[in-house]
């Protein structure tokens, strides 16, 4: 195969003809898409121009150029099912484009299309054929004029493919796709007829001409500056190069299913091989951008990847994870799948890859290994044709949380139906039990009518708490058990209340609601001199996000709608809320600087005694590096820098360069963008005015709460002070115990540690001697040494000890421990016997007598169960031994 063939080298020659040709290179977007909550991943090539197809105007570039990452899971595009049954479908692949924004258009970019395939490419021009919109005439006339084909190698087509729009209003306009024959020896026809769907004739590039603006009213008008936008699939033009049809059969792909069919130890099954192959590659780069699988959105999006790709690995027979150990390839510069020259985060987080993939896969297999008898013994009745019962489907899923997509291609390959309305008839039975045996009594549950009534009635509460810590409000309303209108509420009462203003921080973002008290100032136009009537608020909470709600009980007097009152929130405690919300920010910058700049937050609590911060990571901190987070913490702290509060559009925040949380909902206009130093991120929270402000920082603990997902929490201001006093009197308190100053702390400790040890030592050497004093019974069965005893009162440890040290060839021994109800069994067989029977296999026929199971190696093994007087295990064992080994 030439060189010049290979992948990379093709996206090279794109990329380099078309700077020659004076384009701008523009490296790949992330296939997460930070500013268009439209689309779950980057799709295309042009996703990252869109704003300069729309207003070309303003475009910051003439012309562009890029290789693209996109995926093709989910949303509009989702390519995940065809995986493995086509010869061209791919969740993750590189689009090659080449884009103008008002600069030039049709003949131009025809010109640049013919000259690369015919010339840079040298694809045969016999070969080529062109679709057109069959009203665009102007494009017909072009590819005649430049290529000199005949009329019947320049098709038009009527239908929506060769007319693009970005959505059901905006730029559009006719596109022009470029095929490839594939010759008479391949199924299927010219573009346009009833055979077009076959492999033959493969469409390899499509150039879109932008036009024409679409109005609401469906009307088509021209846009004053027209754009070009080209796609062409890097591992289609690559089979075409490679003389293959078959993207599979490309060198990228060829490399990944070799290794996954040495490592599998199965070169049979080569969908199998396909769906894994390409699901790796998919996988790598989603972790790669910082996503861990979760439950919800995107996360879900990697865990559906990776789960279909682990029932493939399950087909093969292959038992473990087989993911983590094929994605090497991809950066390995000997492969013909490397792809970390031109993509080098698979390099940088490849450790987190590995761990995730592996973990994940793992966890998986445990679910298929329970589930997958269920739904083949339900298949075995069911012929092609068949429907799959919606209640199996839904048991598989609601009892082993086996997901109903992977349910879906299984039966696929069965030819068998799916009872669509039947499983979804299952999903609302189990709702309508969940709302019997949840009732609404939480403020994060109202939602019902009474709250939209009030809601429509007295519209959204304005919120005053950034500029202030009290207000004077008025009693909209208030609320009994959740959702009970009424006037008055008396001492002793626990209600919910609105007011028309409040200074209280409804929860949100992460940051936990305000709490305070409310002092009754005005009641019925009368102003009340006495604070006799005090209402403690304990928590504020947001319903149908405009609404704050404060869960109060009445500690004296009453409270009655209309009532001006004095609204104040605790300040300690918005204090501390407002340190530990900005040292979040702080936080989160940090780990991207000193860690890995592709960590993601994945969740958050600011509450006022403590920070939470989950953030995507495959491995534990080192000492080492929560060191050097805290003293880049302390720096930042020390520089006292102001913490700036602007609002702007989403699209201006996110061009500058702030972080938005997909998980959030953010509007187009008025975000709040919270800048600390370098920190850029879009928050409602509350804040410090300075970094000084937060004090102090320590994190108290570091630890792994999902699969490649690490969660710090940290303490700030006073609480980190006092952290610090509690770890100085526990020193303290140490070093008390073990009658040593502190400073002679750990050389007391290291010497008590060994004395310890040498009293351990003794000891066992003494429980040996008893062994040896008790007796053990030793029984020939032909030549080989059977040890056995009744060990009462010798730990377990010491058991395994002695077994160790004293088991020679051809020895097998078998001692109890008997504590109560419960007997200890312990097994050695030496290694030399192996072959007939390992300790492994003892424990099991120990296991049929006390209908329990042990584990172990093939040396060691153990195993518990209850004691069963008059049961003579000594002889079930002998008896069963001398069978095995006589065999």
């Amino acid at each position: 195969m030439k060189e010049s063939n290979l992948v990379g080298n093709i996206r090279k020659l794109f990329v380099d003809f078309f700077v020659k040709n004076g384009h701008q290179l523009f490296p790949s977007s992330p296939l997460i898409v930070k500013d268009d909550p439209s689309l779950l991943f980057t799709n295309a090539g042009m996703v990252q121009f869109k704003h300069m197809f729309t207003d070309a105007s303003n475009a910051s570039v003439g012309t562009a150029v890029s290789s693209q990452k996109c995926l093709r899971v989910g949303g509009k595009h989702n390519d995940l099912e065809n995986v493995g049954y086509t010869n061209r479908h791919h969740t993750f692949f590189e689009m090659l484009g080449n884009f103008s924004f008002g600069d030039y258009f049709k003949e131009f970019a025809v010109e640049l299309a013919w000259n690369f395939v015919t010339k840079e490419l040298a694809l045969n021009k016999d070969k080529l054929y062109f679709t057109v919109y069959h009203d665009d005439q102007e494009t017909f006339d072009l590819w005649k004029k430049i290529s000199g084909f005949s009329e019947s190698r320049i098709i038009k087509i009527k239908t929506n493919d060769n007319f693009w729009s970005m959505g059901s209003t905006g730029p559009c306009g006719p596109c022009s796709e470029i095929f490839y024959d594939y010759g008479e020896n391949i199924e299927g026809g010219l573009p346009g007829t009833p055979e077009e769907d076959g492999a033959r004739f493969t469409e390899i590039w499509n150039l879109v001409f932008m036009q024409y603006n679409r109005k609401s009213d469906g009307e088509l008008y021209a846009l004053p500056k027209k754009c070009i936008d080209t796609g062409m699939g890097l591992e289609r033009i690559s089979a075409v190069m490679q003389g293959v049809y078959d993207n599979y059969d490309i060198n990228l792909f060829k490399d990944l299913i070799e290794v996954s069919k040495k490592q599998s130890g199965s070169a049979n099954n080569e969908l199998a091989h396909r769906v894994i192959a390409d699901h790796v590659r998919s996988a790598a780069f989603l972790i790669a951008e910082g996503l861990t699988p979760g439950n919800e959105g995107r996360d879900y999006i990697l865990r559906r990847i990776i789960r279909r790709a682990a029932r493939y690995v399950y087909m093969l027979k292959y038992d473990g994870a087989l993911m983590y150990q094929i994605f090497p390839v991809l950066i390995d510069e000997k492969s013909y799948a490397y792809m970390a020259d031109y993509y080098p985060e698979l390099i940088h987080a490849k450790d987190l890859i590995i761990s995730i993939l592996k973990i994940e896969e793992e966890n998986f297999r445990d679910t298929l290994v329970k589930a997958l008898p269920l739904l083949e013994k339900e298949l075995v009745n069911l012929s092609s044709g068949d429907a799959l019962p919606g209640n199996v489907a839904f048991k598989l899923y609601d009892t082993y949380g086996f997901p109903v997509d992977i349910t879906l291609d299984i039966i696929k390959e069965k030819g068998v139906k799916f009872d669509e309305q039947g499983f979804y008839d299952q999903m609302d039975k189990q709702k309508e039990r969940s709302k019997l045996n949840h009732s609404i009594k939480s403020v994060q549950q109202l939602k019902g009518k009474l709250w939209v009534d009030i809601k429509e009635h007295y519209g959204d509460t304005k919120f005053v708490g950034y500029e202030q810590y009290s207000a004077k409000a008025k009693v909209l309303s208030i609320i009994y058990e959740s959702d009970k209108n009424t006037e008055v509420a008396n001492a002793g009462d626990r209600v919910n209340v609105l007011l028309d203003m409040t200074p209280f921080y409804a929860e949100s973002g992460g940051q936990k609601g305000d709490t305070g008290v409310f002092n009754v100032i005005v009641r019925q136009g009368k102003e009340l001199l006495d604070c006799d009537n005090i209402v403690e608020v304990l928590d504020t909470k947001k319903v149908l996000d405009t609404l704050y709600v404060h869960e109060c009980v009445i500690k004296a007097g009453s409270l009655i709608v209309g009532d001006i009152i004095c609204a104040e929130v605790d300040c300690e405690k918005r204090k501390n809320l407002c340190a530990n919300h900005s040292a979040t920010h702080l936080l989160h910058y940090v780990l991207k600087l000193v860690i890995d700049n592709s960590i993601i937050q994945k969740g958050s609590l600011v509450s006022d005694d403590k920070l939470r911060f989950d953030f995507s990571y495959g491995v534990a901190l080192t000492k080492e590096q929560l060191t050097l987070i805290e003293d880049k913490m302390f720096s930042l702290i020390r520089d006292n820098s102001p913490v700036i509060t602007h609002i702007c559009d989403l699209k201006e925040a996110v061009a500058d360069g702030a972080i938005a949380l997909f998980t959030e909902k953010y509007a187009d206009h008025g975000v709040r963008v919270i800048n600390i130093g370098d920190s850029k991120e879009l928050c409602c929270g509350t804040h410090v005015r300075y970094t000084g402000e937060i004090g102090c920082f320590k994190i108290v603990s570091e630890a792994s709460v999902a699969c490649g997902v690490r969660r710090i929490e940290a303490v700030t201001g006073q609480n980190a002070i006092d952290y610090f006093r509690q770890q100085e009197k526990m020193l303290y308190l140490i070093a008390e115990s073990v009658k040593s100053p502190v400073e002679n702390i750990l050389i007391q400790i290291d010497k008590l540690n060994r004395n310890n040890q040498e009293l351990k030592q003794k000891l066992s050497d003494t429980y040996f001697s008893m062994i040896d004093l008790q007796g053990i019974a030793t029984d020939k069965i032909g030549n080989i040494d059977f040890l056995y005893s009744n060990l009462n009162g010798i730990p377990i440890d010491v058991v395994r000890k002695f077994i160790n040290e004293r088991l020679v060839n051809s020895m097998i021994m078998f001692f109890s421990n008997i504590v109560g109800h419960n007997v200890m069994y312990v097994v050695g067989v030496a290694s030399n016997l192996h072959s007939k029977i390992k300790a492994t296999d003892f424990v099991k026929i120990i296991g049929e007598v006390v209908k329990s199971k042990g584990g172990g190696n093939n040396r060691l093994a153990q195993i518990s169960g209850e004691y069963i007087d008059k049961v003579d295990v000594i002889s079930h064992v002998r008896s069963k031994l001398i069978s095995v080994l006589s065999s």
